[in-house]
C-alpha cells in the first residue's frame, strides 16, 4: 500500500513538474512571434484605426468655389463705387481687380490707393509718391467663396 501511495505521489509530482519547472527552450524560441503578434499587430491596428477616423472626420469645404479674379466695387448710399485701399481697381469700369494686376480687361491702366495716405497712383508703380510707402502688390492665392446666390437671394444679383 505504501508503494501505491508513493507511485501516486510521484505521478502528482511529475505532473506538476511540467508546470513548475518548464522547459524554457520552447517558450523563448516563440518570443519573436509573440512579440510581433502582441506589440506590432495592435500598434498597426491602432494606426490604421486613427487613419480611418481622420479620413472620415477631416474637414471638407462644402458648397464653395474659387472667388473671381475681379469683382464689382460696392456702392455707397449715393450709388458711387467705393474702392478699398491697397487693391488695384478701374474707375471707368467700377471693378476691383486681384493684387498684382496692372491692366484692366479693356486694356486701361489700373490705379491703387495707398494704404497709408490714400493717395491714388498707377498700380504699376510700387512706391507711393506722397508718403514713400513701398509695397509690391503680389497676386494672392485664390480664396474660396460660398457657392449659391448672394445675400438677399438671386433677385439681388
Amino acid at each position: 500500500m505504501l508503494e501505491q501511495i508513493q507511485s501516486i505521489w510521484n505521478g502528482i509530482l511529475g505532473f506538476t513538474a511540467i508546470f513548475v519547472i518548464p522547459d524554457w527552450k520552447d517558450p523563448i524560441s516563440w518570443l519573436p512571434v509573440l512579440l510581433a503578434i502582441g506589440v506590432v499587430g495592435p500598434t498597426l491596428s491602432l494606426l490604421a484605426l486613427a487613419w480611418f477616423i481622420y479620413v472620415v472626420r477631416r474637414p471638407r469645404p462644402k458648397g464653395v468655389g474659387f472667388a473671381e479674379a475681379r469683382r464689382a466695387a460696392p456702392l455707397d448710399a449715393e450709388g458711387r463705387p467705393v474702392f478699398p485701399t491697397g487693391e488695384p481697381y478701374s474707375l471707368a469700369e467700377g471693378m476691383i481687380y486681384e493684387a498684382g494686376a496692372t491692366r484692366s480687361v479693356s486694356g486701361d491702366s489700373l490705379v491703387v490707393a495707398c494704404p497709408k495716405c490714400s493717395l491714388v497712383r498707377p498700380a504699376a508703380i510700387d512706391t507711393c509718391g506722397n508718403c514713400g510707402l513701398s509695397f509690391k502688390l503680389k497676386p494672392a492665392t485664390r480664396s474660396f467663396r460660398p457657392a449659391g446666390p448672394p445675400p438677399g437671394g438671386a433677385a439681388a444679383a
